[in-house]
């Protein structure tokens, strides 16, 4: 990738998302792709594992899946390394299944690149969880 066009790149987050005790239906699939077709986001490397009981790590390939998820083969650009995917893999539950997603925040690229054009430059980001967010709501309104 070339400097210029880096610089017109939203910002870049992860994911990292786990089912208990089985791998992910597909059913949040069509969310992600409308995601992706209405421009919000850019997938840009995914991987899938599953932690086992014992605490061991195995890469689950798309084709163990099932056919919901064959719209995902060949957005992979082997970004997350097998030192990611152990990192990741420490916050699973044993006996679970997780998704790894990096991905652009398109829908701010505009902003993240003339924010960057005029020298400015994220210097921190958050997520807030949704059990704080929603106990905050509620404790506003009471």
């Amino acid at each position: 990738m070339t400097e210029e066009a880096a610089q017109e790149l939203g910002p870049i987050d992860y994911v990292v998302l786990e089912w208990p005790d089985k791998q992910p239906n597909g059913e949040a699939i069509p969310y992600l792709i409308d995601l992706v077709d209405r421009g919000v986001i850019r997938i840009i490397d995914l991987a899938f594992v599953m932690k086992d009981e014992d605490g061991s790590i195995t890469q689950i390939e798309l084709d163990q899946l099932g056919a919901d998820f064959e719209v995902f083969d060949g957005v992979s650009t082997d970004l997350i390394s097998t030192d990611d995917v152990s990192e990741a893999a420490s916050v699973l539950q044993p006996g679970t299944a997780a998704a790894i997603i990096v991905y652009e925040n398109a829908w701010a690229a505009g902003f993240a690149a003339a924010l960057r054009r005029n020298g400015g430059q994220m210097v921190s980001a958050g997520r807030i969880p949704m059990d704080e967010f929603l106990e905050t709501l509620d404790a506003a309104e009471a």
